[in-house]
């Protein structure tokens, strides 16, 4: 065996940065839930991670299949096609696009680009629990600031931006909490951060909103600061093929595409979100069963006088006691939902929203899994 050299410790030099860093935990797939259970399959409702009930766009399930079958060929990796269609959509230059595995990799390509031993980023308490994680990963520090009636205190983040702060992340509308900031904060917090700190805007649940916040002038003017994130995971119904997007200055995307691997968005997804883009109306169907979904949701929860956070997303943060505990009873009765214990908030759980026939059981387990807590 190979000597342990002098003044080491045996084994690998692993990152530092591993040792404290907490693992993410997203919601239980069906198959585990269903194997350590003991429940079929077929009969589980997953409403724990925000995941389009309506699934894909047919015109998007089209392309999939055909592109199957050129499955043998890697795929383009600069998206020419997609990037083109898309800077259409937003009266952009594909210049200003790049494209992720999930948005998740955009926010690691922030780290790799920014995020060093000593750097600072500012977040918000009951942030999305990747930016906190990555920030940790690199070195860096998460500076957290309180919430502010469960979403952004802009106006604090701001002043919690130091001379070792080198991003700011923002996710509006909000995961888990499904706050919205306003408009004039957030065009505060664009307009006054310093040029040397960039400005991550999370905008996952963007095409969900009735009036959105429109932030394209700042990219079309040029602004240096600003990234602007997307993704073709909700609303699109694409989760499973994982492809976020970015959108900032030429300049930035130029530092981020030396990060990126060349074939990061695999030829599938491409093809998916292509189609996808044209189907205007599964996006407006879907819109629409949110909206009504959540203002089910709204309604009963409230008659019940059990607390929950009014969302513009397509979830709900419930209050309900001992969050893991009715999460545990509400699984037992074949409905996963998310225990928001890892963000801070033992006493909450998240309820994704679904078809309605979906949201009225969701409901209905929830009641039964309070009564027996």
């Amino acid at each position: 065996m190979p000597k342990e050299r002098p003044g080491r410790e045996a084994g690998l030099p692993i990152n530092p940065a591993l040792e404290e860093l907490p693992v993410y935990q997203p919601g239980r797939p069906i198959e585990e839930t269903a194997r350590d259970l003991g429940l079929d399959p077929d009969s589980i409702l997953k409403a724990a991670s925000n995941e389009n009930p309506l699934g894909p766009s047919p015109k998007a399930i089209e392309a999939m299949r055909s592109a199957a079958s050129r499955a043998n060929f890697y795929p383009d990796g600069n998206a020419f096609y997609l990037k083109r269609r898309l800077a259409e959509k937003l009266g952009l230059q594909p210049e200003n696009l790049i494209f992720g595995n999930g948005s998740n990799e955009l926010i690691e390509f922030v780290g790799h680009a920014l995020i060093s031993p000593g750097a600072e980023t500012v977040v918000a308490q009951y942030c999305f629990a990747i930016y906190p994680i990555v920030t940790l990963l690199f070195g860096g520090k998460p500076v957290v600031v309180p919430a502010r009636d469960f979403g952004h205190d802009i106006p604090r983040m701001l002043e919690a931006i130091g001379p070792k702060t080198t991003a700011v992340f923002v996710a509006n509308p909000n995961n888990p909490t499904g706050t919205l900031a306003p408009k004039e904060e957030i065009v505060r917090l664009i307009e006054e951060a310093p040029e040397n700190v960039l400005v991550v805007i999370d905008e996952a649940y963007y095409e969900y909103l009735e009036e959105p916040i429109d932030l394209l002038p700042y990219v079309r003017e040029g602004k240096r600061n600003l990234l602007l994130m997307r993704t073709f995971s909700k609303i699109y119904g694409l989760a499973g093929l994982r492809l976020g997007y970015g959108i900032a200055c030429p300049e930035l995307i130029g530092w981020l595409n030396k990060i990126r691997q060349p074939f990061n968005a695999n030829a599938m997804a491409q093809a998916a979100a292509l189609a996808a883009l044209d189907d205007e109306e599964h996006v407006e169907k879907s819109r629409r069963v949110n909206r009504e979904g959540l203002a089910f949701f709204h309604n009963a929860l409230a008659e019940r006088g059990i607390d929950f956070v009014r969302s513009v997303g397509n979830f709900v943060l419930v209050r309900v006691g001992d969050g893991r505990r009715v999460f545990e009873a509400m699984q037992k009765r074949g409905v996963i939902v998310r225990p928001m214990d890892g963000y801070g908030l033992p006493e909450w759980i998240r309820i994704s929203i679904g078809l309605p026939e979906q949201n009225r059981r969701s409901l209905q387990v929830l009641e039964e899994a309070l009564a027996e807590a």
